[in-house]
């Protein structure tokens, strides 16, 4: 008999990491589950979203078939969410579970599943890719609190989440997998040298992704960037869209008399251009200031690629140092700047992407399958 798989979350039209995610394990857990998503009708609304667009405007987006049912400012739409869900009578349902903005919707939703289910919440499991927020206020700690209480059993994607949601759920079944790889936005097209041509760039290549907020630390990069130019030639790509700060990073880098070697790529990047900015590059940098992960992480190593992280939140949890990539201290311009020199001084680019290649299965959807149906299938053990 075909078992069931119910997952709860944003997927496309939406752009970004969590959607990537709902529909990577989707078609995952498609391998073997019959799979229904419940996606969002509407997700934040316009005046809480800091970006341009809440909608994925890629080419080739990454979509899976789903239920766009959730209004997360119309409770009526809670109830229909759950009615759906029971209906398909799914063995498991997974929620992704990233901020508490979303608590009352989720909250009410497992309440109205329980209560058709006959008070059953058994095969319910977060997916919590951030316990609390990076800028949290008591109003949050509170949310949360009551978006958890009615889940059992939670994954958590490193130590130091599960460490938080034990803080709030003492009694809860926590498990850590670790956030798989986002391969897919490799597909073959670029070589190196292909995409750098495109890109009109030659010589080190340094790359930060992802949209920019001040806890992403991209102050501190430039500050390490203009110390690594003092002691070689090399040219810095910051793609993403940028939150806020766009003027005050612009002073810096003119300041710094660094602006001819920075490009800032400010807008969300579609899927289809992904691919070139990572061939072009040679490493990774993500000088994070707190962070629970990061599947910037897993979309460089999808491509081969070696990282420079901080040493906060989940991300040691992921990188090797001076296997994968580098681990320093946060908040440590010199540190940066001292893993950017040692890389290519020492020559590390190939054999760090042999141990990266060697660490996939680690990483694997697969993987992360099997921890979400065990914890619905053997609650009480150690996982």
């Amino acid at each position: 008999m075909t078992r069931r798989a119910c997952l709860v979350g944003p997927a496309y039209p939406y752009r970004g990491g969590i959607a990537h995610f709902t529909s990577l394990l989707a078609k995952e857990f498609a391998k073997d589950h019959d799979v229904l998503v419940v996606n969002f009708k509407r997700l934040y609304p316009s005046f809480l979203f800091p970006g341009k667009t809440q909608m994925d405007v890629s080419k080739e987006p990454l979509s899976v078939s789903s239920v766009r049912t959730i209004d997360s400012l119309d409770p009526t739409s809670f109830w229909r969410a759950a009615k759906t869900i029971a209906g398909f009578k799914p063995d498991v349902v997974v929620f992704q579970w990233w901020h508490p903005f979303f608590a009352v919707a989720y909250a009410a939703i497992v309440f109205f599943v329980k209560r058709m289910r006959g008070g059953k919440g058994a095969g319910i499991v977060y997916l919590c890719h951030n316990v609390m927020p990076h800028e949290s206020s008591p109003v949050d700690r509170a949310l949360t609190r009551l978006g958890m209480a009615q889940i059992p059993s939670f994954l958590v994607q490193s130590r130091k989440d599960r460490g938080r949601l034990l803080g709030i759920r003492r009694e809860a079944n926590v498990r850590v997998n670790p956030l798989p790889s986002y391969d897919f936005f490799n597909r073959a097209r670029y070589t190196k040298a292909a995409a750098r041509e495109e890109l009109g760039v030659d010589g080190r290549v340094i790359l930060f992704f992802g949209y920019v907020r001040p806890y992403k630390g991209v102050g501190i990069l430039f500050d390490a960037f203009a110390e690594v130019l003092r002691r070689m030639d090399a040219v810095l790509y910051v793609v993403g869209e940028i939150y806020e700060g766009r003027e005050r990073y612009l002073a810096q880098l003119k300041c710094l008399g660094i602006e001819q070697k920075v490009r800032l790529v400010d807008r969300y990047v579609a899927n289809e251009e992904v691919e070139k900015y990572f061939a072009a590059c040679d490493l990774v940098v993500l000088p994070y200031l707190s962070a629970t992960q990061s599947a910037v992480v897993q979309i460089a190593y999808g491509f081969g690629k070696p990282v420079v992280v901080t040493s906060v939140g989940g991300l040691p949890d992921v990188v090797e140092d001076g296997s994968t990539g580098y681990v320093v201290p946060a908040n440590d311009p010199e540190a940066v700047a001292g893993a950017v020199v040692r890389f290519y001084e020492t020559g590390a680019s190939e054999s760090m992407a042999r141990n990266i290649a060697a660490s996939a299965e680690r990483f694997s959807w697969e993987k992360c399958k099997r921890a979400l149906t065990d914890l619905v299938e053997n609650p009480c053990s150690e996982g």
